[in-house]
Parts: structure tokens; sequence; C-alpha cells
């Protein structure tokens, strides 16, 4: 019998983390097929949901970065992304996993398809005409978290330094952002009249 879907890596690790982080208040369910929803969240009684879309990244630290970026970041994410598929997502939110390979850390970045696209555009006016972003993620040691790729060398140094500031770049309120999440998890049970 051929298998309906796999779970990938990084919905595998998000639904892992949820669970433990949040234990019996949510529920986490898988689609029985690819709709571009990956994880579905609900509230204990399943009356409320959240709808996320799950893109891993392994660290490119290593291999892609001069050793002086080893010590001021924790990883380096790369993803690749359409503008198209980002604008008629259905999922309410995209999630970000990034493994970091110096110590074994996982850092999530959870933002708002919209939101994300707004800043992309703005960043790689380019890459929405082509069709298609090469999203770099950098976290540093900090937990500042960034939309790295294009980045000058000046302002490359500026990361590592802990002094750089871009409005747009800067997604650090995104990392860990499981507030829809907490929200299921705290609903009561609906009184009954």
């Amino acid at each position: 019998m051929r298998s309906i879907f796999t779970v990938h890596a990084g919905e595998f690790i998000v639904g892992e983390h949820l669970e433990k982080r949040y234990k019996q208040s949510i529920n986490i369910w898988v689609p029985a097929k690819d709709t571009g929803i990956d994880l579905l969240v609900t509230d204990k009684l399943n009356t409320k949901a959240v709808l996320f879309q799950v893109k891993f990244s392994h660290d490119h630290l290593i291999t892609n970065l001069d050793p002086e970026f080893r010590v001021a970041l924790r990883v380096f994410g790369w993803f690749t992304l359409y503008p198209q598929k980002i604008a008629n997502s259905s999922a309410q939110y995209r999630v970000f996993v990034l493994i970091g390979s110096k110590a074994n850390t996982r850092d999530y970045v959870i933002i708002q398809p919209a939101e994300l696209l707004t800043r992309l555009k703005h960043i790689h006016p380019d890459g929405f005409r082509q069709g298609k972003f090469q999203v770099y993620i950098w976290i540093t040691a900090n937990d500042r978290c960034w939309l790295a790729r294009n980045l000058s060398k000046t302002d490359q140094q500026k990361v590592l330094e802990g002094s750089f500031e871009h409005q747009t770049r800067d997604i650090s309120s995104y990392r860990e952002n499981w507030r829809m999440v907490e929200e299921l998890s705290t609903r009561k049970e609906l009184s009954t009249p």
C-alpha cells in the first residue's frame, strides 16, 4: 500500500515542539493530502484553529560563511520561496524551522504570509519580478533575527557587531512568536447555557 503523504522533518519538529511546550492544552493535526497547510493546531475542544505552513532549513553557517561569522551567528537558514505561493497561501502563518549545527539549536520564525511578502518585495524587488526569492535568515547568538540576503559587507559586519538596524530586515519579533498557539492553549471550555 502506498502512503498518502509523508510528514517532513520540519513539520515533525514543529509538531513535537508544540506538543512538549503546550502539553495537553492543544491538538495537532496533519492533513491527509497536500493543500498548502502542513499543520493544523486547535484548542482542546477543536472549536478554534490555526493553520501553518512549515519550511525547514539545515544550517548553512559552516559551509557558506567565513569563520568570523561563526562566533556571532547561531544559525543561517536558506529558503527558496515563491511569491505566488505566498500570496495564494491558505495558511495563516509560515513557520521557518532553523536547526543550528554549532550547539544543536532549534529556532522558529513564525510570520503571517502577507507580512512576509511585503518585506520580501521591499528587500528583493528582482526576486518578486522573477517569481522566486532566495531568502537567508540569520539568527545571532543574542537572538536577533535578520532577513540577510544581499546585505552589504558593511551591514554584515554591523550584524556581527550587534549594531545593525533595519526595520524591514529585522524579524526578531517573529522569532519564537507562538502567541496564536498560546491563545488556543489558554481557551477555557465553552460554557453551556
